[in-house]
């Protein structure tokens, strides 16, 4: 993978923000650094953790606006749940039913970015793992930033994975220096998922739990994330038993769910780590590392019951079709609305306005906002997947046992609904139960693609949905074609573009 000739530079800038996000008030001391020069950087303990926290930008994409984990139309989050049941939109832009119908094509530019923005994030990851070697520091924390590194690569390497398949990962440090190193061939999947594997355990094995994890280093990888980040490619592999024996440690490590549904998307939930196990830190005075979700969704008469003031495009929405699904006592349908409050205190009523669907409105705003940019913390793993993924796991192996119930049952009693007897199901119908459930939970939080592909569902869905267009090839979005022309066939584009 070429890199761009900007990029160091592009690095620097997005680093100088991501470490503002993580770094809260601290003030900083901006600098001019040559990642490539060894006279200038990886001089010290200090430009290593500098380079290590420059990695996070994959996390929103590298800078592609509400890319990554963030919430516009170039992140895997908000793709995620546009090209399933979760969600469609009321603007005009033809990529929202690009999406809806999985109308897709090498020239559709946000399936691609995922692509373009990570591999060089990669790469550089290999770079700076080889220059961290010679920096003269405590050893033991050049160690963890090796695990972090390492477990930030297997994560990139994952949302690749998915949305990809294998792609061709630069680990060498030389040849992904090199600008004209040649092109090397996509890997087999056994390979891939072998990679991903053994940088999530390296990782795991150089960092600390998140329990003792510094507040300031709050969004910080750490064994927790490399346990979950496991249990979500075994998954993807239907590797049940590794499921089961990965959630299973998880489980030992001091998490629980919070109390409430909705206090989890807060902004003052911020480095609560007891459900959460995985968020980034934004701000709203941050360029990057900002929350865009509400303004994506909250209609333009909604009025806050707080007075606060929010951006309000109004586009995204979650169909009547899914939202009725729900148990209409279920407390999470307080983050899904069906009705608002707007001036004087009336209560606007969706529905009965022929609205295409809920607000799916989950965050909750920011008092210090003044833009659409939010400082509400992105959450990206949390606790209540671990106890479904571990409840489908133990179902596919065990069928519909107790303990199956009982982590179903853990999440179903927050909701306030009701909960379930292993008697009252089979295998099958129990993992419709499950299916239903992680969508109940997790809706817009980045999960239901993978799950509908893990369950057969996602092209069925589109094609019931009346697309023409989807086919089954279609669970792999088309590589750049930029890429297949430049290796001159060494890299093969997926099959169906």
């Amino acid at each position: 993978m070429k890199r761009p000739n900007n990029y160091r530079y592009a690095l620097l800038i997005i680093f100088l923000f991501s470490l503002a996000s993580f770094s809260c008030e601290k003030g900083l001391e901006e600098k001019t650094y040559d990642r490539y020069s060894s006279s200038t950087f990886f001089l010290n303990a200090e430009d290593v953790k500098a380079a290590v926290t420059g990695m996070y930008a994959g996390m929103l994409n590298a800078g592609f606006y509400g890319g990554g984990w963030g919430a516009a139309n170039e992140g895997w989050n908000a793709q995620s749940s546009f090209t399933t049941d979760e969600l469609v939109c009321s603007w005009g832009w033809d990529g929202w039913r690009k999406f809806n119908q999985l109308n897709f094509s090498e020239d559709f530019s946000q399936l691609l970015n995922h692509y373009n923005g990570l591999m060089p994030v990669i790469s550089e990851i290999a770079i700076d793992i080889d220059k961290i070697q010679g920096v003269q520091m405590d050893e033991t924390l050049k160690n963890r930033y090796i695990a972090e590194l390492k477990a930030l690569r297997a994560h990139y390497s994952w949302i690749l994975y998915n949305c990809y398949g294998p792609v061709p990962i630069r680990l060498d440090a030389k040849e992904a220096a090199n600008p004209s190193a040649q092109p090397i061939p996509r890997p087999d999947a056994a390979w891939m998922v072998a990679q991903i594997e053994k940088d999530y355990k390296e990782g795991f094995e150089g960092l600390p739990k998140a329990s003792e994890l510094a507040a300031s280093d709050y969004g910080r990888f750490t064994k927790d994330i490399c346990l979950m980040g496991l249990m979500k490619l075994y998954l993807h592999e239907k590797n049940w038993a590794s499921v089961i024996s990965t959630g299973k440690q998880l489980q030992t490590y001091g998490h629980g769910l919070q109390s409430n549904y909705k206090d989890i998307f807060t902004f003052a939930n911020k480095g609560n780590i007891q459900e959460v196990i995985l968020a980034i830190p934004c701000r709203f005075d941050a360029s990057v590392n900002n929350n865009l979700w509400l303004a994506m969704c909250m209609p333009g008469n909604y009025v806050d019951p707080e007075g606060l003031t929010i951006t309000q495009w109004g586009g995204y929405k979650m169909p009547w079709k899914a939202y009725d699904k729900f148990d209409q006592q279920d407390k999470r349908l307080s983050v899904l609305l069906a009705k608002w409050p707007t001036s004087g205190g009336a209560i606007f009523d969706a529905r009965a306005n022929n609205y295409i669907g809920a607000i799916p409105m989950k965050y909750g705003p920011d008092p210090g906002a003044i833009s659409e940019a939010q400082g509400t913390d992105i959450i990206v793993w949390r606790y209540a997947d671990v106890l479904l993924m571990l409840a489908e796991a133990i179902n596919e192996t065990q069928g519909p046992v107790q303990e199956a119930c009982d982590l179903v049952n853990a999440v179903r009693t927050r909701a306030g609904v009701a909960t379930y007897q292993p008697g009252q199901f089979t295998k099958d119908t129990f993992r419709k139960k499950i299916m239903d459930e992680r969508f109940f939970e997790l809706w817009c939080e980045g999960s239901r693609r993978e799950d509908m592909i893990r369950w057969g569902t996602f092209v069925q869905h589109a094609k019931e949905e009346g697309s023409i267009f989807a086919k089954p090839e279609f669970v792999l979005y088309p590589l750049p074609r930029k890429v297949i022309d430049e290796s001159k066939g060494v890299i093969k584009q997926n099959n169906g573009y």
